[in-house]
């Protein structure tokens, strides 16, 4: 595994360790986010006598030769990578350390110790401004709208060449806007809450349009995890062993009412009525205008489909950060 003090690596890894599996990570902890929640996540890993954790970067070729030698993995997760839209505008150097350089090297870790499957992540931003939806894994993604969605996209066509040429097991998972409790901060339900108790407005990058608004395919941590824990054991089996999946809610909702939902989620925690202060301003580069996804190829594959609603959702999302952050 890769990046367990990540939101998504956190809970893949606990429901890993609980089924008895045995988790080595590598992890870099960066400063993207606040650090102290990601060391929040580890220490509830830690009791685990199956986990261990080595702190360093993947993009380190020597270290992760020397990991995947020692420890002789059956099945390698690869979440470590450097997420976020826009600040792949600002700081694109990043990305290709984590994310190409890093990526490669797990690529090379798997030729030459070959393992039973290898996992990693894609994003629902390789589909960029597809205006046909649901996205179906099949679709034409060359015209990524972000530098972060390229990488991703590259680490897709990286992949596939390496299962074709090594006969690498791999399997690429397409993740739709993953939300809960202990998730990311820099994602926008956190960031509204954390604008809410701090007493300042929430910017909303949707040009006030309510009737052309934003969509995107809100998927609950626990679905998330799930998708990929039936997939772990799917490895592909085609001349060239490569496959990708979505792993999305496929029920997108409008950004209000999202936003309206996450206000109903915190009125409960709080027990008395939250509003937020909008301001409303354009759309920002590299955002794409919806994200839906069809899981149809993932339910046929493992009989799964996410569906955990925004309501419950946030509910758990509210409860988590008012007792997390002690704002009763």
């Amino acid at each position: 595994m890769t990046g367990a003090s990540g939101f998504i690596g956190y809970y893949l890894s606990k429901r890993l360790l609980q089924q008895g599996c045995t988790v080595v990570d590598i992890d870099n902890i960066n400063d993207y986010y606040d650090v102290n929640l990601k060391y929040t996540r580890l220490e509830q890993l830690k009791p685990y006598e199956n986990f261990t954790f080595i702190k360093g970067d993947i993009s380190n070729k020597e270290m992760v030769t020397k990991t995947f030698e020692e420890y002789k993995p059956n099945v390698v997760v690869n979440l470590a990578a450097q997420a976020g839209v826009r600040y792949s505008i600002e700081n694109p150097d990043v990305y290709i350390q984590s994310n190409i350089i890093g990526f490669y090297n797990i690529l090379e870790a798997c030729r030459y110790n070959p393992v039973d499957h290898l996992v990693y992540a894609l994003s629902s931003s390789v589909y960029g401004a597809n205006k046909k939806v649901p996205f179906e894994e099949s679709d034409f993604v060359d015209n990524p709208v972000s530098f972060y969605a390229s990488t991703k996209k590259s680490n897709e066509l990286m992949a596939h060449t390496y299962s074709h040429l090594y006969k690498i097991p791999a399997t690429g998972l397409s993740f739709f806007t993953v939300y809960g409790p202990m998730g990311r901060p820099d994602m926008a339900y956190f960031g509204f809450t954390d604008k809410y108790f701090a007493g300042e407005p929430i910017k909303i990058f949707n040009n006030g349009d309510f009737d052309n608004d934003l969509y995107r395919d809100f998927t609950y941590i626990d679905d998330i995890v799930e998708g990929i824990v039936r997939l772990i054991g799917l490895p592909p089996v085609e001349s060239v062993p490569h496959k990708v999946y979505n792993v999305g809610n496929n029920s997108p909702e409008k950004l209000m009412v999202f936003i309206q939902a996450l206000e109903k989620a915190l009125s409960s925690a709080l027990e008395k009525n939250v509003e937020f202060n909008k301001v409303y301003e354009p759309i920002k580069p590299g955002d794409v205008p919806a994200t839906y996804a069809s899981t149809d190829l993932l339910q046929k594959a493992v009989g799964f489909k996410p569906e955990t609603s925004i309501e419950d959702g946030l509910r758990k999302f509210a409860e988590w950060y008012v007792g997390y952050y002690g704002m009763r």
